[in-house]
């Protein structure tokens, strides 16, 4: 708003500083570890309030991660694959169909722990039984959206789900060849996610400490 406007601009006189600039600081601002932790009873009970850091230089620091950030947000779809390794069994990439890539519902692999029993190893996601998905960093998980990591959501998003009320079938492999033309979209999808997720944490482990 223009009022937001002129808040900002009495705080850093000299600055030109545009709405669009404030739009992408208070992105960055609500991505900082500092923010979430020292506001955390706050943000649990009502909308997020916005504070004016002290200096001009740690505005635009966090209007430009803001804007980082959004990049990869909004166009996740186009970020590059990440490489992870795929154990195709005794396929080769070049041998697998439109049918190798249907997802039902993709899991965490298993690894025993010093107690011997048997935990999730989130380094690796059974796709499915043609594909299993191998060399996931584990800091991938440190992007959290409402509560889940980012590439969990795509794990439980990218399947088959019925509805128990209405029984009626949600099945993101129809999506993905109907309306993407890619039966491989959800594996796609998984890879690009973990790009988007490290990059994620590259730009909000540089924001500054916030100081208001």
């Amino acid at each position: 708003t223009d009022e937001g406007l002129a808040h900002f601009k009495s705080a850093y006189p000299g600055e030109t500083i545009s709405k669009e600039d404030i739009f992408y600081y208070v992105y960055g601002l609500l991505h900082s570890s500092d923010y979430r932790s020292r506001f955390e009873q706050n943000l649990s009970k009502e909308l997020p309030r916005v504070p004016k850091v002290k200096s001009s230089a740690d505005f635009w620091s966090f209007s430009q991660a803001g804007r980082d950030l959004a990049k990869w947000h909004l166009d996740y779809e186009s970020a590059p694959r990440y490489a992870v390794k795929l154990d195709l069994g005794n396929k080769k990439t070049k041998d697998l169909k439109a049918e190798h890539y249907y997802v039902t519902k993709m899991k965490f692999g298993k690894v025993r722990n010093d107690e011997n029993k048997l935990i999730p190893d989130k380094s690796t996601i059974i796709y499915n039984n043609h594909i299993k998905i191998e060399g996931i960093p584990l800091d991938v998980y440190d992007y959290v959206v409402n509560g889940k990591s980012a590439i969990e959501w795509v794990m439980e998003r990218q399947g088959v789900k019925i509805d128990k009320k209405s029984g009626i079938t949600n099945d993101a492999n129809d999506w993905a060849i109907e309306t993407m033309g890619n039966a491989r979209y959800p594996l796609d999808l998984l890879q690009r996610v973990i790009t988007v997720s490290l990059e994620t944490n590259k730009i909000v482990n540089s924001l500054p400490k916030l100081d208001i």
